[in-house]
């Protein structure tokens, strides 16, 4: 994709290299993940900075989508965009390498966003913001070892404050600083030299910098196997996990105190080793090993508020509040995995046999997290159901994704939670899977949706302007009704639903719908139609106050 070369870094470039380094991650991902011998010769490298660009793209997407909702006529400040981007990869980092790449934007954002008034960078806070970046994730380090992702990052940063031109020439600099760097990591760490390999971590920088110098080039540098020194195949030491270290990797969200992270750091520093703390301004991303899982996650919650809590056994996959090991298993010929708003819909799902991924309000998912549920679903067929209709390029690209690993998927559009439950309900695994699908497809087709919520901003509606704290009824996705009170509304639309028929009524709640809200819809259903069934279920923190299907 090439571009046009410009001199200075604006909130458009900042998108255009997250994109170029997201293409460029998903290219070298395998490579990577075949050369990673270090902490943990785990393979996850490459898929672990996939899943944390991922998540900062789609943080960078969301802001200039706003602001085109929002009318406002101009572009996102940089300020604006180089946040986002941090926040994003903080909180959708994976892994030790994607923690440290979430401080290295981190650090970077510091800089580029400190005016935050000015348009556009120039050279010099370019120069600025690599080296708070390369130093920041070093003090993110609890011990930080040459030979690595950061011995990679300083050298960039020592080549960019030597260069001189725009901004395209700094990145150049701290690009081929980086790469020469990244040559000479297996002469500073053993463990890669035994292997014959550069680190992954620094190799996955590389990638992102050679995306940098594209985004204000137009020339994309080739990052090839001969130049990183890498394998045709990966090496035998990349099978085995190291022996004699920590069993398990934690790695959770935590809103907590700069304090509280203090003496949080010093509590996981004796309980294991490989950690990162990562983040500030009450919002951290902490990663460490450890033999005791419970441990690690009990220190996060004398700290602050936990969550997000991902627990990874070492070459056994994902542990979900547990440390046990799961057993090996046969594959099953078909699952279903779904995309759900909140923890009550999630235990429906689950009691109903999908494996599911949790969208929290304002997070959805990325790819490569429907990618991993897909696979730990561990089935030959899979059933996808992203009940969202902005998921529906994200849940594409996640069942393309499987289909390359030899997994049978079927994209089922729904774009709602009930119209999955619909699906669901129909779901036989025993027959033909064609059968199947075109079933599950037929009941979710057949089922409106609508919901009920309060809007965040004024804004121009296809039932006229609505105002922020009003409430919307959205009916098949448009709006529908505006009004002031929440059962109100909710009876208006239940009625404009029902005026076309139905057969059955699904009520999903969220946390903070009215009191007494199900009994009355559910009395409404009764006395005005007849022979319409009703089902409620708690939907736990949704978004949405109320969901509503009409089969």
């Amino acid at each position: 994709m090439a571009q046009v070369p410009q001199t200075f870094l604006d909130a458009l470039a900042v998108r255009t290299w997250c994109g170029l380094a997201l293409e460029a991650l998903g290219r070298a991902r395998e490579e990577i993940d075949a050369i990673n011998v270090y902490p943990v010769a785990d393979g996850d490298t490459g898929t672990n900075l996939y899943l944390t660009v991922e998540s900062a793209a789609a943080a960078v997407d969301a802001v200039f989508l706003g602001h085109e909702a929002g009318s406002r006529g101009t572009a996102p400040s940089l300020a604006d965009a180089v946040r986002a981007m941090a926040h994003g990869a903080l909180i959708g980092a994976r892994g030790n390498s994607g923690t440290i790449l979430a401080q290295l934007l981190r650090g970077m954002a510091q800089v580029l966003s400190a005016d935050g008034d000015r348009p556009h960078a120039e050279a010099g806070a370019l120069r600025l913001a690599l080296r708070r970046a390369a130093d920041s994730a070093r003090q993110a380090v609890a011990h930080p070892v040459e030979g690595t992702v950061l011995t990679v990052a300083s050298a960039a940063a020592d080549a960019a404050d030597g260069a001189e031109g725009d901004c395209g020439a700094v990145a150049r600099a701290a690009y081929e600083g980086a790469r020469a760097a990244l040559a000479a990591t297996p002469h500073q760490l053993a463990v890669l030299e035994r292997a014959g390999v550069v680190d992954a971590g620094g190799r996955g920088l590389v990638t992102v910098l050679a995306a940098l110098v594209e985004t204000f080039t137009g020339e994309k540098p080739v990052v090839t196997a001969a130049h990183a020194r890498v394998p045709v195949e990966a090496p035998a030491e990349c099978a085995p996990v190291s022996e004699g270290g920590p069993a398990f990797e934690v790695i959770y969200l935590l809103e907590a105190s700069d304090e509280a992270v203090a003496r949080l750091r010093e509590r996981l520093d004796g309980l294991g080793d490989s950690l990162v703390v990562v983040g500030g301004d009450g919002l951290w991303n902490v990663h460490v090993h450890v033999d005791d899982a419970g441990a690690a996650v009990e220190a996060g919650v004398e700290a602050g508020r936990p969550y997000r809590i991902r627990i990874t056994h070492f070459g056994a996959g994902d542990v979900h509040t547990t440390g046990a090991e799961r057993p090996p298993r046969e594959r099953v010929q078909r699952a279903v995995v779904a995309v759900v708003p909140g923890p009550g819909l999630a235990g429906l799902y689950t009691e109903a046999g999908a494996t599911t991924v949790l969208a929290r309000p304002g997070e959805p998912p990325a790819s490569g997290e429907l990618v991993e549920a897909v696979r730990r679903a561990h089935a030959r067929e899979i059933v996808l159901l992203p009940n969202d209709a902005d998921l529906r390029h994200t849940a594409a690209a996640a069942a393309e994704q499987a289909r390359a690993e030899g997994i049978r998927v079927a994209l089922i559009p729904t774009r709602s939670a009930v119209q999955g439950i619909a699906a669901l309900a129909v779901h036989e695994p025993d027959r033909r899977f064609d059968e199947d699908v075109v079933s599950m497809t037929s009941a979710a087709g057949a089922t409106r949706y609508a919901e009920v919520a309060v809007a965040e901003r004024q804004s121009w509606t296809m039932a006229g302007i609505c105002q922020a704290g009003d409430v919307l009824g959205l009916i098949d996705g448009d709006v529908a009704v505006i009004g002031t009170d929440v059962t109100s509304a909710a009876e208006t639309v239940l009625d404009r639903m029902l005026a076309a028929g139905g057969e059955l009524v699904t009520l999903v709640l969220g946390d903070e719908a009215p009191e007494g809200i199900a009994d009355h819809l559910q009395a409404r259903v009764r006395e005005s139609y007849l022979a319409v069934d009703t089902v409620v279920y708690r939907g736990g923190r949704q978004g949405a106050l109320l969901l509503i299907g009409v089969e």
